[in-house]
């Protein structure tokens, strides 16, 4: 006996109070587990939606992939094009170099001679003009 009370009493106390401590550490250990349930269904839904959600980001970036391939063939297209626009332009100008050298000279040509001999020309065309009615008229007698 301790303290004036059977020990039997004291250990069955003691028993108790343990067993009381048990009980609580139970339902705070429920409780824990009740979260780590709810924590459960709440992560195994973030898996699914972050699955989702690069499955989404995969077709994108297909759909990405394809555009750029299609851009890629667009532009090159469009570059070989304006290329060859760009070597007939440059066919062109230099076409126009040459014919306007040559507009440059006759021009030069026809003012020296006009310099040299100014009457004659008049002449040539107007013999010019009365040779081609001529053969008019003698194509109508003719008809």
């Amino acid at each position: 006996m301790m303290f004036g009370l059977p020990l039997g009493f004291l250990i069955e106390g003691a028993v108790a109070v343990l067993l009381a401590m048990t009980i609580g550490y139970c339902v705070l250990l429920n409780a824990r587990l009740k979260r780590l349930h709810q924590d459960k269904d709440v992560l195994r839904q973030m898996v699914a939606d972050l699955v989702s959600a690069t499955n989404l980001a995969n077709q994108a970036i297909k759909e990405l992939k394809s555009t750029a391939v299609e851009a890629d063939l667009s532009l090159t297209a469009r570059l070989d094009e304006a290329e060859r626009f760009g070597i007939e332009l440059a066919n062109h100008v230099n076409a126009g170099t040459v014919l306007m050298e040559r507009i440059a000279r006759i021009t030069s040509v026809a003012r020296h001679s006009q310099a040299i001999e100014p009457v004659e020309e008049p002449n040539k065309v107007r013999s010019a003009l009365e040779q081609l009615s001529a053969r008019v008229r003698n194509r109508e007698a003719a008809a």
